[in-house]
């Protein structure tokens, strides 16, 4: 099975830019925290390396997303066994300020006044969500977190 890969293209001020890799194959776009030496909370990438990919059913953001997408939600995508993280999960928003240490998912980028920002969240998370679910339930459940800069 090809891992999934979440591999960093390029860094903002206070954003970092990735590239989502599903089967092999680009699935979309990534937006995340600054890479930083020592987390902060909320404002911090995870750090490079292997982690677990699962579906979290507990969490508020299912509040939020079951209603939004009744007809694919089967709970919130979470990275997990990322050391000192937890609630890590693959959502919606556009803007550095709206992960809070999470990646965000997005059709296309723009660089503005030196930080990435990503456009038509929803529309990418759409796409990618039933993949990622899917590659879960097959049992391919790691990702790889890489920087290529």
């Amino acid at each position: 099975m090809e891992p999934i890969r979440i591999i960093r293209v390029a860094q903002g001020k206070n954003s970092t830019l990735s590239h989502l890799y599903i089967g092999g194959l680009f699935a979309c776009y990534l937006l995340e925290d600054a890479i930083r030496p020592e987390k902060i909370p909320g404002i911090t990438c995870i750090p490079e390396g292997e982690y677990g990919l699962s579906l979290n059913h507990g969490a508020g953001m299912n509040a939020r997303y079951g209603p939004k997408y009744p007809h694919m939600h089967r709970g919130m995508v979470e990275i997990t066994e990322i050391p000192n993280y937890q609630l890590v999960f693959i959502h919606i928003g556009n803007y550095h300020t709206q992960t809070a240490g999470c990646p965000l998912t997005g059709s296309y980028w723009q660089l503005l006044d030196g930080d990435y920002q990503v456009m038509h969240s929803a529309a990418a998370y759409r796409y990618v969500y039933p993949l990622l679910v899917g590659e879960i339930e097959r049992g391919n459940n790691r990702v790889v977190v890489e920087n290529w800069f």
